[in-house]
């Protein structure tokens, strides 16, 4: 992992200095002659990496690490900018010698982390409000590698805790959860692994480090969707994994092995991304709150999951372990029928119909895990069963007045088609 010598005092610098002065270091940014002469990384689109004579061929293979030039496989300046920033913002990974590695999307990465720490045989224990993409990765291609997966209920330590054999090897952990918002210990959660001789992998999209900090709670293997709240513009796909020195070594081997490489150009739109991601989470963040709280005094309303909102379910350990939130969350309707929930987000005019968040404009998506879940963790404890249908949202940088007119139309929508 190659550090920028422009910075000595890096460790010093608060995140939101660190997202607009990390990955430029000054031979990224500009010649021999004149290091530093551009803000931005260049785009490098390279296949083949050229040398000056034999010797130096001889020598490429030998040194595998970001800031040497190999094959276009292992990257270019702007591909290492991006990991190199990633990691900077990651508390517990360049200081243990670690980094990150992208890959070509969220599940890429999630893939990646996995594969490089399970073998045919290994036991997964995976939480069971898990990103649907993951779990049909469980049962379909971690099975076929000779895998065993085992769902928890999300927030039951004590499930938790039983579902450990002497095969578990991996736990994946999502928190807050991306359909129903659970927040989970995870810091009890990781300890708990690591006294199994397990590893910890957390998908930490939802908050990002800037929210909590993964690896400094405990967990081995931090991974991101790049694709929402870094790139923040609904225009790439990518992920990553961040890890101290041990996993990071086992991370790189197996993505080289699989040929993960991402394209400079979105790697460039990422970094372009991560200089105003601060902002906009804290505009997303405090829209999100005003918005939860409105949904939060409506009738038609049984449930609000947002953790930044006092009173709703995972909020004290939102605000013992993270130090920051996002615009995704959730709410839960009273009884009801699906046609009625989806005539709500049909009426709605500001926010889009679609997959994915972390977008500058705002979304909405019908929630309806029940089908999904292998533990029976859905309606939650302490809903009423009846309950059931609900609406996901990713609050983008709309005026959250205007949003929350949208919503009141959608609700009135939703009441009369009762």
């Amino acid at each position: 992992m190659t550090t920028a010598p422009d910075h000595p005092e890096d460790e010093a610098l608060a995140p939101a200095t660190r997202l607009v002065s990390a990955g430029r270091a000054p031979e990224w940014t500009g010649t021999a002659t004149h290091p530093g002469a551009v803000v931005n990384p260049p785009v490098w689109r390279a296949s083949t990496h050229l040398y000056p004579d034999m010797a130096a061929l001889h020598a490429g293979p030998s040194g595998n690490a970001d800031g040497r030039f190999f094959y276009g496989r292992r990257g270019a300046p702007t591909q290492w900018a991006l990991a190199e920033a990633l990691t900077g913002l990651e508390p517990g990974a360049a200081e243990s010698g670690g980094g990150t590695m992208l890959y070509p999307s969220g599940v890429a990465a999630l893939a990646g982390a996995l594969l490089a720490v399970l073998r045919p045989g290994d036991v997964l224990l995976m939480t069971d409000n898990a990103y649907e993409p993951t779990r049909t990765m469980a049962r379909g291609l971690l099975k076929e590698f000779g895998i065993t997966t085992r769902w928890f209920a999300p927030c039951d330590l004590a499930a938790y805790e039983a579902a450990f054999c002497d095969k578990t090897r991996c736990v994946l952990l999502e928190s807050p959860g991306s359909l129903t918002i659970e927040v989970q210990d995870v810091p009890r959660m990781a300890a708990i692994a690591r006294d199994r001789g397990a590893i910890s992998v957390l998908d930490n999209t939802w908050a990002s480090p800037l929210g909590f900090a993964a690896l400094a709670h405990g967990v081995d293997i931090s991974v991101m969707s790049l694709t929402k709240h870094v790139g923040g513009h609904s225009d790439l796909m990518m992920g990553s994994a961040s890890a101290g020195e041990r996993w990071y070594a086992k991370l790189r081997r197996r993505a080289q092995s699989l040929g993960q490489v991402v394209s400079p150009d979105d790697a460039s739109l990422a970094l372009r991304g991560l200089r105003t991601m601060g902002l906009r989470l804290e505009r997303e963040t405090a829209s999100a709150l005003m918005i939860a709280q409105w949904l939060d005094a409506r009738p038609e309303v049984a449930q609000v999951l947002c953790p930044m909102l006092p009173g709703s379910p995972g909020h004290a350990l939102w605000r013992r372990d993270f130090t920051g939130g996002c615009g995704l969350f959730s709410f839960v309707l009273k009884r009801g029928t699906a046609e009625a929930r989806d005539a709500l987000i049909d009426a709605l005019s500001l926010f889009g119909i679609g997959y994915s968040w972390g977008g500058f404009e705002s979304l909405a998506t019908p929630v309806d895990p029940a089908p999904m879940r292998s533990t029976g963790a859905w309606p939650l404890p302490g809903m009423d069963a009846a309950d059931r249908f609900g609406v996901r949202l990713s609050i983008g940088l709309e005026d959250a007045g205007d949003l929350i007119a949208d919503l009141k139309r959608g609700l009135a929508a939703w009441s009369s088609a009762q």
